[in-house]
């Protein structure tokens, strides 16, 4: 049967809005929640985590962090791993050359970085402001252009490289400790065999992919295994001919599962969801299943903005029909919403919106001060 632009978007609603089950079974499910600090209402990946976890509050995963078995790391986007995931990704340095000729560090910066690493090793936890305390680096400008403290740019890359994990936040702020990752097999199979892997967690979390989307996320994975950004092409390769696949129109559309319900009845629900869901983070498939442009606006100025600083867009069953804004003034939730076309007129709608709306209540944990 062939497959239609109505199976691609009950595919992509059905595979990634699950039935609410536990936190730790959902992070293992996703296997990658991206992350964002902007709270509006509150951060992205709480309210990612919310459609997917029982009775989840915002902040649940930040509360929990250090008995779920995940890691903070940069995958496709920074945010939330799995251990098994971050396995895949360390160590990032070729794990085909022998052990003494990987140099994870310029030979200019190894005792600067020595000796904050055991600055770390026998502190057993540290906060950048003790580090920077003890050392006292000095400024570098950051991705941002503004000022940071060197040191604290120093633990950042130092955790990216892998010495270093993430073991806790202290208002917003992390405090980490030494990690070692084991090297795993070095053979030319074996690390293929991790970089599809890597690719097979994207796909199952963002599919079903336009082609052009496809190759948008596998590039994105050099930022998660740099040591095998010359193999990207050839794992590109092996992913389209892996993935389930359909050409739709004049697109190709790749997916990595082969189960497909015609007769897929979606939800009589209404659901808010963040920039960074799995249903809106790709702009371009998000313009190609719902027929409109979707825009994250919180970095553009006041006079441009068309949405507005935080819109969530607005899933009606198994459409996108519009936006949100959400916010919290005097203990209480306001919102206002745009549409694509015209609100739907019907009170089904207005019920299932109201209901969404005091998930939100309950889920930002304001259920008596909020109406």
């Amino acid at each position: 049967m062939p497959t239609t632009l109505d199976d691609l978007r009950h595919l992509a609603v059905k595979q990634t809005l699950f039935r609410p089950t536990t936190l730790k079974l959902a992070l293992r499910k996703f296997g990658f929640v991206q992350a964002d600090p902007i709270r509006s209402p509150a951060r992205a990946q709480d309210l990612i985590l919310r459609h997917r976890v029982n009775d989840y509050r915002a902040g649940d995963l930040e509360r929990n962090y250090a008995r779920l078995g995940i890691e903070e790391d940069f995958f496709i986007n920074y945010g939330f791993v799995t251990k098994a995931v971050q396995a895949l990704m360390h160590p990032r340095i070729d794990c085909r050359y022998p052990a003494e000729n990987r140099m994870p560090w310029p030979a200019s910066k190894n005792k600067r970085d020595q000796l904050l690493l055991d600055f770390v090793r026998e502190r057993g936890e540290v906060h950048p402001r003790d580090a920077d305390d003890h050392f006292s680096h000095g400024k570098v400008k950051n991705y941002w252009g503004g000022n940071s403290n060197a040191t604290t740019h120093l633990l950042d890359a130092m955790h990216y490289q892998g010495l270093l994990r993430v073991v806790r936040r202290e208002n917003g702020i992390r405090v980490y400790a030494v990690q070692e990752h084991a090297s795993g097999p070095t053979d030319d199979e074996s690390c293929r065999a991790r970089l599809n892997a890597l690719i097979d967690v994207a796909v199952r979390i963002y599919a079903p992919l336009p082609r052009a989307s496809l190759v948008s996320l596998v590039r994105r994975i050099r930022a998660a295994a740099p040591q095998w950004q010359n193999e990207l092409a050839g794992a590109l390769q092996r992913a389209k001919e892996r993935f389930s696949h359909a050409r739709v129109g004049d697109i190709d559309w790749y997916w990595a599962d082969e189960k497909r319900s015609a007769s897929y009845d979606p939800p009589v629900t209404v659901r808010l969801l963040a920039p960074f869901d799995p249903i809106v983070f790709d702009r371009h498939r998000f313009e190609l299943l719902w027929g409109w442009a979707y825009r994250f606006e919180a970095y553009t100025p006041v006079h441009k903005r068309k949405l507005g600083y935080y819109a969530m867009p607005v899933l009606w069953r198994d459409r996108v029909i519009g936006w949100g804004n959400l916010s919290v003034q005097d203990g209480q939730l306001k919102s206002e919403f745009g549409y694509v076309k015209s609100r739907p007129q019907d009170r089904l709608f207005k019920r299932e919106l109201d209901a969404e709306l005091d998930r939100i209540r309950m889920f930002l944990g304001r259920r008596e001060r909020v109406r």
